[in-house]
């Protein structure tokens, strides 16, 4: 008997609608085709162990699936559950008459729960291009995917939830979400305010012209001045998120698998500060299976270098075509993505190794060891900065006193 299920497989933002058709005759064996990586052709056990623990004895037979295109590479847990409801059905043990109907991703485990997926949300934009009536997915991606209107979602706990679905022997209900209110309501609920922020007015301005025009900036001064603590309100006085930026930036935080769980959409703007070991893959994106880096996640936000000139040189150098065009294009054997990372650029630095330059009361760096310091960040990564901003140390004075300073919101204005 054969019997066809449908998934979805994604490749950077870009998503292509799977067809997995599974063939049962006679034999023992079970062949998998269609250029599945290891985690797909594990599904195998997965699915024996889940079936066997609801109720299901796995077909003695010789099993053929196919994952169509053929020449697509497939990654991941997420095939699970349409091999399992496909097996099923060419069991006769699921009603095969509204299979086409919907799409299917999951993860299973032993037990027949469902695990979640990365990429829900721009899989569930698929599924209603291609006219589905229904996507079929874990319960913990159930507020991602169902964003996405004209597409009845549902959010399903186990195996035995699904077959009961697709049966008809239990009622579920789609999930609603009022995706304008939950996202106007967010925009504004910051955890940081520039209010707390005492002194450095000239550096809250030029915030404010780079907040006002996207521009980058470098700011640079002594430790304690406050240049991380005013870079991380950055986000709070930028401009609100619209609703396709918002969808964007979503897309590649459920693409890498970075949403907090019961999120929907991401309503303010990403905040991302990676540390200065990190890589070049980390840093632009990549690995055996490209996934986003960091200048991807700060797509529409605000990505902070601290310590600019820890950064290996060449984990900086990368950065400088992104910065120009607004994407990347990764590479690999596994085959090319794309992503968006149009952020704007902070970072701060100290003005000397050990920071006091040029208070030379305190500053013990001679002038070789400066020259030498500054020297680490090249002058065509500097030329792409906009503003360079001196950040000079705090007295008691002006930190002292209960005076509250000019708010984000009214920054912002």
């Amino acid at each position: 008997m054969l019997v066809k299920t449908y998934s979805a497989a994604v490749n950077g933002l870009e998503v292509t609608t799977v067809t997995v058709e599974i063939s049962l005759t006679r034999g023992i064996m079970f062949h998998l085709s269609g250029l599945a990586d290891t985690a797909v052709k594990e599904s195998h056990d997965r699915i024996v162990a889940a079936l066997l623990n609801n109720g299901y004895k796995f077909p003695v037979a010789d099993i053929t699936v196919n994952m169509a295109p053929a020449d697509l590479r497939k990654e991941g847990s997420g095939y699970d559950l349409p091999l399992a409801i496909g097996i099923l059905a060419a069991m006769e043990k699921v009603e095969t008459e509204n299979l086409d109907k919907y799409m299917f991703v999951g993860e299973l485990g032993l037990d027949g729960r469902l695990q979640p997926v990365r990429g829900a949300l721009p899989i569930a934009i698929r599924a209603r291009k291609e006219q589905f009536k229904a996507l079929i997915v874990p319960r913990q991606n159930i507020r991602e995917a169902a964003v996405v209107n004209n597409i009845d979602v549902y959010g399903m706990d186990s195996l035995a939830d699904v077959i009961a679905f697709i049966n008809g022997t239990a009622e579920f209900e789609p999930t609603r979400i009022d995706t304008r209110r939950e996202f106007y309501e967010q925009q504004s609920n910051f955890d940081l305010d520039f209010a707390d922020v005492r002194g450095q007015e000239n550096v809250k301005r030029a915030m404010e012209v780079a907040a006002a025009g996207g521009h980058n900036m470098v700011m640079i001064g002594p430790p304690g001045s406050g240049k991380s603590m005013m870079a991380k309100r950055l986000p709070s006085i930028l401009p609100p998120l619209s609703l396709a930026e918002s969808l964007e930036t979503t897309q590649i935080h459920s693409v890498a698998g970075k949403l907090g769980k019961g999120m929907s959409l991401i309503s303010q703007r990403p905040f991302r500060s990676p540390h200065h070991t990190i890589s070049q893959v980390a840093l632009v994106g990549g690995g055996m299976n490209p996934q986003p880096g960091e200048i991807s996640l700060a797509h529409n936000g605000v990505l902070f270098l601290d310590e600019l000139p820890e950064y290996h040189r060449d984990v900086l150098e990368v950065m400088r075509q992104p910065l120009e065009d607004g994407v990347v294009t990764v590479s690999r054997a596994a085959g090319t993505a794309v992503y968006p990372s149009r952020f704007m650029l902070v970072c701060a630095m100290n003005p000397c190794p050990c920071g006091f330059y040029p208070d030379l009361s305190r500053c013990t760096c001679a002038p070789g060891d400066i020259s030498r310091y500054l020297s680490r960040v090249s002058q065509p990564f500097l030329d792409r900065m906009d503003l360079c901003v001196q950040v000079e140390a705090l007295s008691y004075e002006d930190l002292h006193g209960e005076e509250r300073c000019e708010s984000s919101a009214k920054m912002r204005e």
